[in-house]
């Protein structure tokens, strides 16, 4: 699976130029980085307001910050864990927490899709929604993985090096992530996936 922006492609020319004072390159590279620092901060963090303000705090960190980009590795690997560090600082002040149980409490039935939706859009948006679920019940570490491989479509070891492991444990955890998916698709939705063959 590739990538539906390919990772670095122009980033570094946009990065040198950034670091030399350059505020239009700068724009530039944030307006290319700020999508997948926020689809990063909403795995890390499960809510898309909670993302949004991490994704705020890392862009504001890349216009202080830029200069410590040495180049020893991509500039998205960087970026990852400038976002992650961001992500888990806003885990440690609690806030996400704090939203995630007003959240939870709340939360009743997840609604009923109007009666003039057709039925397809119903069906899909089921199986989103269980997909979403068991995406979300995952250990955070199996999430980002598979969410880094499976949606994004980094390599095992650029994973490993985003993530700073072993390349053996990325194969570990993505292994895990997509086998508890299935059987958790199998044991609670089978009709949901016989529904889904072609």
């Amino acid at each position: 699976m590739t990538a539906l922006n390919p990772p670095d492609e122009g980033l570094e020319h946009l990065v040198r130029q950034a670091q030399s004072g350059n505020e239009e390159a700068f724009r530039r590279l944030v307006e290319r980085c700020h999508a997948q620092v926020y689809r990063w901060a909403l795995v890390r963090t499960g809510d898309a307001d909670d993302a949004d303000d991490v994704a705020q705090s890392v862009l504001v960190r890349l216009s202080t910050h830029l200069d410590r980009y040495d180049g020893r590795s991509r500039f998205t690997t960087w970026l990852y864990r400038v976002t992650a560090n961001a992500a888990g600082g806003f885990f440690r002040r609690g806030a996400a927490r704090r939203r995630m149980v007003e959240r939870l409490e709340q939360s009743g039935d997840p609604g009923v899709a109007s009666p003039d939706d057709p039925i397809g859009r119903i069906h899909a948006a089921n199986v989103a929604g269980v997909v979403r679920t068991f995406f979300d019940d995952l250990p955070p570490r199996q999430r980002e993985v598979l969410d880094l491989a499976d949606l994004q479509g980094f390599a095992p070891g650029e994973i490993a090096e985003m993530l700073k492991m072993n390349p053996v444990t990325v194969r570990a955890h993505l292994f895990r992530a997509r086998r508890t998916l299935r059987a958790r698709m199998l044991e609670e939705h089978a009709a949901l996936l016989e529904d889904l063959k072609p």
